[in-house]
């Protein structure tokens, strides 16, 4: 006899996929669970997700944006309509708190989200789980005091971010700015006790452990999704000769678009770069490409499509990933899906997602002379290059499918729920401390990696087609780049 359906609330601050990672989570696993008969309600935040017609309820948590406006400088409509909404305690909070430097989004979520729960079990609604993605605000903690089990996704913890910015920071207003501005305490406290911390590879998971303090036996890795309908190879593309592709934000130093742009200051004339990311005229990676001598050789396509990203990936004669971090890697798993072969650093989870793929090479992370050596080698060596290429898809679809990525969530909803360890050979088991043990193997310079050895610029029901609009869309989305990195 299968085990009944389950009975599936998911609460999120943010969930438009273009504003980040928790989006483009929250919609296509929400999809894949109903897909396979699992009911799914949704609580979210803006900027709301696009229509998903396969969920019994999508729920808008209704909310100002005080601290986007706040970082975009739209003080035009910063009050609400009418301004006395403003003295609401919540709505104060945000007020202060985004005026402050304080990012209010996480915990104003998770209290809004706690009210409409209750709402709903005094109606009669029941569930068996509520899954929050990347929230750990207060709130939780009063969604699991009325009985409900919670599992929360978290790609990397806020930490990460944290130290990035302070790397960047020019000052002591600055570093200032930094320490007061994410709420890890509040996080970390509440990821601490909640039932599972779901996460997408091995080194997140060391970190959610060492700077969230969660007991390694209760985190999940169960790796990131990918759409894998979509990111395929097409045989019929032709391949750009000499053409790089960079898919990520400049503005955060995680991403490592400095050292690329260095190191293509290093190769041959006919080597150029096309970088995916929102453009300007001041845009500093221009500015860098320009002292360096190599601006001529830089495009910068600013948003992309899914559909053209897509044809970049499979343009492209290489993926580079110049990360110094990666809770995941998205665009390494993401080319490799394309068929395309990747250069990437040892840096974060990039080592397992190369290797779990096969499609690409690895070189030392922050070393323009290593990526420059790694992308000639791959360059120079098209049998290679075509041995990535057909080796990658296949191992990227089997481990990453949004399929694949639902059953193992599902395995880790069922053990909460049944009070038992979930047997998947990606889960820690209950008192593992698999966290600690997340270093990937070393692989030398410039060497491919995983032959055999073992983050983005992107309306449906009624309950959506009803949610408010963001009056400054393009406001939002640049405030949603600054969680990131605090640009």
């Amino acid at each position: 006899m299968s085990p009944r359906p389950l009975r599936i609330c998911f609460v999120a601050y943010r969930g438009n996929m273009r504003c980040g990672g928790q989006g483009i989570y929250l919609w296509h696993l929400a999809r894949e669970l109903s897909r396979s008969g699992h009911r799914v309600d949704v609580l979210v935040g803006p900027p709301y997700p696009d229509p998903m017609p396969f969920a019994r309820s999508v729920q808008a948590l209704p909310d100002e944006e005080f601290w986007g406006k706040w970082f975009s400088r739209d003080f035009s409509g910063f009050l609400p309509d009418p301004p006395r909404r403003v003295f609401h305690p919540l709505q104060f909070y945000e007020l202060g708190a985004s005026r402050l430097g304080f990012l209010p989004e996480p915990f104003a979520a998770s209290v809004r989200a706690l009210g409409a729960y209750a709402r709903r079990l005094r109606k009669g609604e029941r569930f068996d789980i509520v899954h929050d993605v990347q929230c750990l605000g207060w709130g939780l903690l009063g969604i699991r005091a009325l009985g409900a089990p919670i599992v929360t996704t978290v790609h990397h913890p806020l930490s990460v971010d944290r130290r990035a910015s302070f790397v960047r920071d020019r000052g002591f207003r600055d570093a200032l700015g930094t320490m007061t501005f994410y709420p890890i305490g509040m996080q970390s406290f509440v990821a601490r006790r909640l039932d599972r911390v779901i996460t997408s590879s091995e080194a997140s998971a060391a970190h959610i452990s060492r700077d969230f303090g969660v007991d390694p036996g209760r985190i999940r890795m169960l790796g990131n999704g990918l759409d894998t309908a979509r990111f395929h190879p097409d045989p019929e593309q032709p391949r750009e000769p000499g053409e790089l592709l960079c898919v990520g934000r400049a503005s955060d130093p995680n991403k490592g678009i400095s050292v690329l742009v260095e190191a293509l200051a290093r190769l041959p004339r006919e080597v150029h770069l096309t970088l995916v990311d929102r453009d300007s005229a001041e845009h500093e990676t221009r500015r860098q490409a320009r002292a360096l001598g190599c601006a001529d050789r830089l495009r910068i396509t600013g948003p992309l499509s899914q559909e053209g990203l897509v044809a970049a990936y499979r343009r492209a004669s290489l993926a580079v990933v110049p990360s110094v971090f990666e809770g995941f890697g998205l665009p390494a798993a993401e080319a490799m899906a394309c068929g395309t072969p990747v250069v990437a650093t040892r840096a974060g989870a990039l080592p397992e997602v190369i290797a779990t793929g096969g499609g690409g090479l690895l070189v030392d992370p922050a070393n323009p002379d290593a990526l420059a050596k790694g992308i000639a080698t791959l360059l120079e060596q098209p049998a290679t290059r075509a041995e990535l290429s057909a080796r990658a898809p296949g191992r990227i679809a089997r481990a990453y499918s949004w399929e694949r990525i639902a059953e193992r969530t599902v395995e880790v909803y069922r053990e909460v729920v049944s009070g038992r360890p979930a047997r998947t050979t990606t889960s820690a088991r209950v008192g593992q401390r698999r966290a600690n043990q997340s270093s990937p193997p070393s692989t030398p310079s410039a060497t491919p990696a995983g032959s055999r050895s073992t983050d983005r610029v992107h309306a449906g029901s009624p309950q959506a087609s009803e949610m408010p609009t963001t009056a400054s869309t393009s406001m939002t989305r640049d405030a949603c780049s600054r969680i990131k990195g605090r640009s």
